[in-house]
């Protein structure tokens, strides 16, 4: 993988998986700086929101560090993963959260939507793209990716791409300059690389 130009900035606010996206980003020969400081992630080129955990205690630990406001008004390119995405739509049934508001829609639990699935979603399955993109350059749709996750947005105009597990839900967003996905691409092997990679060098 070439090394990209752009500075990357982690937000750190206590719920994300970060460790495996330094790792992921180290394996990129990315510069990245971790932090949960609004001015040290203001000189960044990029933003990546991690996550892992559950909807109010992101959103209450972002409250708690200052970025709510912040995020809502970036204007680099922003990718959320995972429990990242979830929090750029309107709101969430878990726990009954106001998210970001930056898309709009609700994020339901699975069971909401089939009663015989296993929950959570664990394990890798497809991304079908339906629109052309510069996060899936060098990715064939049908590719597959890894999830773990009990909690899934609706398919919106912003949907990029879709993942069948029950019904279809939406495992990639993008409005403006926020991207989301819903699968982990620090754990999806060389295509999660790939669109990393292109997030880096492209979006």
């Amino acid at each position: 993988m070439s090394q990209a130009s752009s500075k990357i900035g982690i937000i750190d606010y206590g719920a994300g998986n970060i460790r495996s996206v330094v790792n992921a980003l180290k394996r990129l020969d990315a510069a990245y700086v971790v932090s949960s400081d609004q001015k040290a992630l203001d000189s960044v080129d990029k933003l990546i929101l991690p996550g892992v955990g559950e909807a109010r205690s992101a959103i209450e630990s972002l409250y708690k560090v200052g970025l709510v406001s912040w995020l809502k008004e970036t204007r680099v390119p922003f990718l959320g993963i995972c429990l990242g995405m979830q929090i750029l739509f309107d709101r969430s049934t878990e726990r009954a959260t106001d998210c970001l508001g930056i898309i709009p829609g609700e994020i339901e639990h699975f069971s909401v939507h089939s009663s015989n699935l296993k929950i959570p979603h664990i394990g890798w399955n497809q991304v079908d793209i339906i629109k052309e993109n510069p996060l899936f350059t060098n990715i064939r749709s049908g590719e597959f990716f890894y999830f773990v996750h009990s909690y899934r947005a609706p398919l919106v105009p912003e949907t990029i791409g879709w993942t069948e597990y029950g019904s279809p839900f939406t495992s990639a967003v993008r409005k403006n300059n926020f991207y989301g996905v819903q699968f982990h691409p620090e754990k999806s092997s060389y295509a999660g690389l790939q669109m990393l990679k292109n997030f880096i060098d492209l979006c």
